[in-house]
């Protein structure tokens, strides 16, 4: 039996890594190992970037959430008001809440106001 070589596997996987580079600098994108260690680093840096994001998405919210409330009342407070909200049952995520704040604020003082604090 004639023996088989890597020919079109090999090139077909370095392809498929060298694509995957497209955009990087230098050597990263030429030469297949440098390529694939960066891919690699790439993919890692996507995985923690994609939980930071959720992190940094909530922060946000928060901040919007707490600037709202100073906006109605200077004596409210961020903390006081998620407590509130949990001891009516207001089932309410701070995604929701942030977006009353920037887009519709009057609702969002219907909230405050439901939550039993104005």
């Amino acid at each position: 039996m004639a023996r088989s070589k890597t020919s079109t596997v090999r090139r077909k996987r370095h392809k498929k890594i060298l694509k995957l580079a497209k955009g990087f600098r230098g050597t990263n994108r030429r030469l297949y190992k440098r390529a694939h260690e960066a891919v690699l680093h790439s993919g890692q840096y996507a995985y923690a970037g994609r939980k930071l994001r959720k992190r940094d998405m909530r922060k946000l919210w928060i901040m919007r959430i707490n600037a709202g409330l100073q906006t109605i009342n200077s004596n409210l407070k961020y903390s006081r008001f998620i407590k509130a909200l949990k001891d009516k049952k207001i089932e309410l995520n701070r995604k929701v809440l942030a977006d009353l704040v920037v887009n519709d604020i009057d609702a969002f003082r219907e909230v405050v106001k439901q939550a039993g604090l104005k």
